[in-house]
């Protein structure tokens, strides 16, 4: 076991993966409230965690052109003179960093190939999705002596909302003439490539039956390079598409604005979660995507699995079988009308 003092959490991939490990602070906290813990992750995600009141500090990397710069971040690193430090998403870049900047405690997978530059090694394999991935980063708090088994509903995100965010979502629903006295449904239909998504034809469907049928707005988010995929959904004039509009710290503002979020296996599934709103997921059955490992952290969730049989499931076969397809829109559809009855008591 190793003390407790001064803690750097590095998290430099995607955005829900960096949601999924903001628990990690409020778990050491309440073990070692004197200890100091520091995150660091990429610019892109640093909205996540700004203001939030648990953290010592809070590091964004040097980047050029999506690259992190090796020489700048080992000077930004030495500097900080931390203790200890939980590398959750291994890179050898990174990795290499952690060892050149002398930090006592390097703490990592025990499984790559550049293992040996940790010294204080998990062997717990990720891949095979037989628990959570908010469950395997509080697991690498073992080395401290913290043993916590999770649950939903026991966990903190305390993601804060940025106050110029509000302001600029509150005038873009204000210049859409959204009613705010209705309820709002956010769906966000890509997901960058990292899960098998719910065909287009049947986000599509949902979308048409939603606004047929509900008294509601609906506000479409994603990437500027989901732009196309939104205008193609962009079906009705209770649709709002927001694709492209706006910044990370926006897009949280948003979605607490929402009532209920429709997406694929992606960021901002996560970011809802957080914030304690109902989501409605689309995952397949592969392990390493499974909502086991990859799922919303909340009790507020209706997940959608293919109804078709398969074992040992993988992208190509779920690509090739095109299992996605087999969800069944209208058990989706019966799923948000309830969760919008439990918390606005109308559709």
């Amino acid at each position: 076991m190793i003390e407790a003092k001064n803690i750097a959490v590095v998290r430099t991939d995607r955005i829900g993966d960096v949601v999924l490990s903001i628990p990690m602070i409020d778990v050491i906290k309440r073990h070692f409230p004197d200890s100091k813990v520091t995150f660091i992750v990429k610019k892109y995600t640093r909205p996540l965690l700004e203001n939030n009141k648990s953290l010592s500090g809070l590091i964004s990397l040097y980047e050029k052109n999506g690259e992190i710069l090796f020489f700048k971040n080992l000077a930004l690193l030495r500097k900080n003179y931390f203790d200890s430090v939980i590398l959750v998403s291994p890179t050898f870049k990174i990795a290499l960093l952690l060892f050149f900047a002398g930090i006592k405690y390097r703490i990592g997978t025990g499984y790559r190939w550049y293992s040996f530059l940790f010294n204080r090694k998990i062997y717990e394999h990720r891949k095979f999705g037989n628990k959570h991935e908010l469950q395997f980063n509080i697991n690498m708090l073992k080395v401290y002596g913290i043993n916590e088994v999770i649950s939903e509903g026991s966990v903190h995100f305390n993601i804060q909302i940025d106050e110029s965010a509000k302001i600029k979502v509150d005038d873009f629903l204000s210049q859409k003439g959204c009613n705010r006295s209705k309820p709002i449904i956010i769906v966000h239909p890509g997901s960058k490539g990292s899960s098998v998504d719910l065909p287009i034809n049947k986000m599509k469907e949902l979308i048409r039956i939603m606004a047929q049928t509900l008294d509601c707005s609906i506000i479409l988010t994603g990437s500027e390079n989901e732009k196309h995929i939104c205008e193609e959904m962009t079906i009705s004039n209770k649709i709002l598409n927001s694709a492209g509009l706006f910044e990370l710290k926006d897009l949280v503002a948003l979605i607490d604005k929402c009532s209920v979020l429709i997406a694929n296996s992606t960021g901002p599934i996560h970011i809802a979660a957080a914030l304690n709103k109902h989501v409605i997921g689309f995952y397949p059955k592969i392990k390493a995507c499974s909502p086991k490992r990859w799922g919303p952290f909340t009790e507020k969730k209706d997940i959608f699995l293919p109804e078709t049989e398969c074992d040992n499931c993988s992208s190509k076969q779920c690509a090739r079988l095109n299992c996605m397809d087999s969800i069944n829109i209208e058990e989706v559809f019966n799923s948000i009308q309830s969760a919008l009855i439990k918390q606005n008591g109308v559709l």
